[in-house]
């Protein structure tokens, strides 16, 4: 152990601020330095190593981060660098730019491209997806299935259902098992009796539903594709994300369980039949679940919620739970499905718009968002001539008619969503929609009429241009076009609740963020993509947007995660993902805040947007075992009789089931991946341990970012491993360095390591509380 202390010591010593330090994600970038002076490609590669080697190490570091170099017709090389190390080479003299390495490919349903997983030119999928998933079963809580659709057929190669599986698919209502069900799709339950002593009988002759597994809406069939999809080509909603659509796992198995039924436009799930699924799927044996659903605050107590429930047995037998985090946001602790053991995932953007051109009187143009497929001509006209108030609401209609003319509406007047703005229109024979919301909102959606978002600035100008012409304007809207890669992404969807958690604000929440803006997946053809009745339209892909969309990506990913990892837990699974997550967008800035111009904290954004591939190989894990949930057990109040009532026999009788002293105070000494102290009065330290699953021999060293206030200190400050598996404990302790009344600052704590360039990153939330109010009269709380 003395010998690898030493030796990693003196790499620690001889590494620079750059590869140290910096906490930025690695990614590959292009440097560009003209034409070829030297003219042999021998010399010119030795001159871009020795370029190189000024912001690493060691000229070796520099030959290992470099990947090409451009050696022959001009001068340049591809290396993969951090932000504070592109900025360094940017400067140097002779460099003449360096940028981000962007992928140009035929138009795919993006998302996965997004996140490092994107096809090969000859290839369906990534070796990382096609090596892994096999015979991982992912169970999803939904609105049921589609099985004809191609998401859903089986892939080349796949084996035979697992002999160890015990899920089946039952019979139902235009669901026949041996035709429905193959090698991919192995399981299909449905749920419905709770639903039934709610709402009554489920009527299929009216609203379309069946009384078996299959959808109806399409919600379950979009969630499911999202997951765990087979590789489809050509797949697009009216040519718009057109290209390759698959899940983050393809080659994983499905298992189904409808516990959402249609209601009034969306789907119902009660909390009987959402437990009755738990307790079919943990017996079946699915390693993964993704449940799109929850209930906004104030939220029931943690045993006294199906959800939580459930998710803290499937915790127990290995069992990976994802959660929506909810659509309520921008708003703070709105925030849903809080508990410790699942996964929360709010919603963000990726680097796809679809942009839309308007044209006025061929003076003007304005360029906006829509899924708009032809072009429309009309005149334009106010909608505040047409509808009460300004309020483009379909009850606001005077009466008048607008045929065959285009609509200029405000979200703020009302205010009005999109979606009333457009069913105003429709009613009032409108040929389309313009309308103008926050530049933070504005997003492209599946509209019963043609409708192309713009900005409030925008929308302003358009409006004075109308007041301003002397006749009324012409208009044309150009038919949508689906670009890559020109807006910085991701941001945080405005919808996406936000916390602190309202009953645990010990534990941060949501954890992590994925893509859940317009999202291309698989789609119910019984169901139009607006849901609408009114919408005779039939497709077999649809764009939709919610935390729903950001849950299946992140079960998707668990579901490789456990493939390759397979002897991991859910908590160290959990914490591969939140400490390898990132916090910079495509332009290298900090991520934004949907819903507002502020940068993303982890309140919005959790410990940063998902990595699948840098969560392959985190480096450390937080995980938990039976002992830290029977300590949070303690803290929530639970008498000890009622935990070993609650924990599996086998772990009640090998561990400690006895409350610890003092343990009603704070859940804040789990052992988290991230740490969040929601009342720091006076010093605390905090434990927190991390177990090796990198290189047998390792050595971690700490950097900290303060949060404004708060002194951080963390002993020790450097962790040496000297085998795999290996765990090691260390404590940071907060002193709070002013007054203040319950604002939040943010930091983190980052482990690195000079070896393999791992950066286990944690953030850390403190709301110092020094300052009390007492009669009007402000107090200081002794620290």
């Amino acid at each position: 152990m003395t010998t690898s202390f030493q030796w990693c010591w003196g790499l620690f010593l001889s590494l620079s601020l750059y590869s140290i330090h910096s906490t930025c994600t690695d990614n590959v970038h292009i440097i560009y330095l003209g034409i070829n002076q030297a003219k042999d490609p021998l010399l010119t590669t030795k001159s871009h190593v020795q370029l190189l080697s000024m912001v690493f190490s060691s000229e070796q570091d520099a030959k290992d981060a470099m990947i090409y170099s451009y050696k022959h017709s001009f001068s340049g090389f591809a290396a993969r660098l951090n932000s504070t190390q592109a900025t360094a080479l940017a400067m140097m003299e002779g460099v003449i730019s360096v940028f981000r390495s962007k992928t140009l490919r035929l138009h795919t349903t993006r998302s996965w491209d997004f996140m490092g997983l994107a096809l090969d030119h000859n290839k369906a999928a990534t070796p990382l997806q096609l090596a892994y998933g096999d015979d991982v079963v992912v169970g999803i809580f939904d609105t049921g299935i589609w099985p004809e659709s191609e998401s859903f057929r089986e892939e080349p190669g796949m084996g035979p259902v697992p002999s160890w599986w015990k899920g089946r698919c039952v019979k139902g209502e235009k669901f026949v098992p041996n035709k429905a069900c193959n090698r991919k799709l192995i399981g299909a339950r449905y749920y419905v009796e709770g639903f039934e002593q709610i709402y009554g009988p489920l009527n299929t002759s009216e609203n379309g539903e069946y009384r078996s597994a299959r959808d109806y809406l399409g919600h379950g069939t979009h969630t499911a594709s999202t997951a765990v999809g087979s590789i489809v080509k050509n797949a697009s909603f009216m040519g718009f994300g057109e290209g390759t659509g698959r899940g983050g796992a393809p080659r994983a198995r499905l298992a189904v369980y409808k516990t959402c039924w249609s209601k009034e436009l969306d789907g119902r799930c009660t909390e009987a039949d959402i437990l009755a699924a738990f307790d079919d799927a943990l017996h079946d044996g699915v390693h993964v679940i993704s449940a799109s659903f929850g209930v906004g605050p104030p939220l029931a107590p943690f045993f006294a919620s199906s959800a939580d429930i459930g998710s803290f047995h499937a915790t127990q037998l290995g069992v990976t739970v994802v959660f929506s985090a909810g659509n309520d946001g921008p708003e703070p602790s709105l925030v849903e499905n809080v508990s410790p053991w699942g996964i929360c995932v709010a919603a963000s953007s990726i680097d796809r718009k679809f942009s839309t051109r308007l044209l006025l009187d061929n003076n003007l143009t304005i360029l906006g968002e829509s899924f708009n497929s032809k072009q429309i001509n009309g005149r334009l006209v106010d909608g505040i001539n047409y509808f009460f108030d300004g309020s483009c609401d379909f009850e606001k209609w005077r009466g008048r008619l607008v045929s065959g003319r285009l609509v200029l509406c405000f979200s703020t007047l009302g205010p009005v969503s999109s979606g009333a703005a457009a069913l105003a229109v429709l009613r009032a024979n409108g040929s389309g929609l313009i309308f103008a919301e926050p530049a933070t909102k504005q997003a492209a959606d599946v509209d019963i009429i043609p409708t192309i978002r713009i900005d409030v600035n925008q929308g302003t100008r358009i409006l004075h241009y109308l007041v301003q012409s002397p006749k009324v304007p012409m208009v044309q809207l150009l038919p949508g076009k689906t670009i890559i890669g020109r807006s910085p992404a991701p941001v945080v969807a405005d919808f996406s609740s936000r916390g602190p958690s309202s009953i645990a604000p010990d534990i941060l929440k949501p954890d992590i963020s994925a893509p859940g803006i317009n999202i291309l997946a698989a789609w119910s053809p019984e169901s139009p993509p607006t849901l609408l009745p009114i919408d005779g339209r039939s497709v077999s892909w649809n764009f939709q947007s919610g935390t729903s969309m950001s849950c299946p990506h992140v079960a998707g990913v668990v579901a490789l995660l456990r493939s390759a990892h397979p002897e991991w837990s859910p908590a160290a699974i959990k914490s591969a993902l939140m400490t390898t997550a990132y916090t910079r967008d495509t332009s290298v800035d900090k991520i934004l805040a949907g819903g507002s111009m502020k940068l993303a904290d982890p309140f919005d954004v959790g410990a940063g947007h998902i990595n699948p591939v840098k969560a392959m190989d985190p480096g450390l894990v937080y995980d938990m075992n039976t002992r830290d949930y029977i300590i949070f057990l303690c803290s929530l109040g639970y008498t000890e009789a009622q935990i070993q009532s609650m924990v599996l026999e086998p772990a009640a009788a090998m561990v400690d089931t006895s409350c610890p002293k003092g343990h009603r105070t704070t859940l804040t000494h789990l052992n988290y991946p991230s740490i969040t102290v929601p009342n720091l009065q006076s010093t605390v330290t905090i434990k927190r341990t991390v177990r090796n699953v990198g290189p047998e021999k390792a050595i971690y060293f700490v950097s900290i970012v303060n949060p404004d206030g708060v002194k951080v200190v963390v002993r020790p400050r450097i962790l040496v491993f000297s085998y795999c598996k290996q765990e090691i404990s260390y404590h940071v302790t907060l002193t709070p360095m002013k007054h203040s009344q319950g604002r939040y600052d943010f930091g983190e704590i980052v482990w690195s390591d000079g070896c393999s360039h791992h950066h286990v990153r944690s953030p850390l939330v403190v709301r110092v509380n020094t300052t009390t109010v007492v009669d009007g009269v402000d107090s200081i709380s002794q620290y």
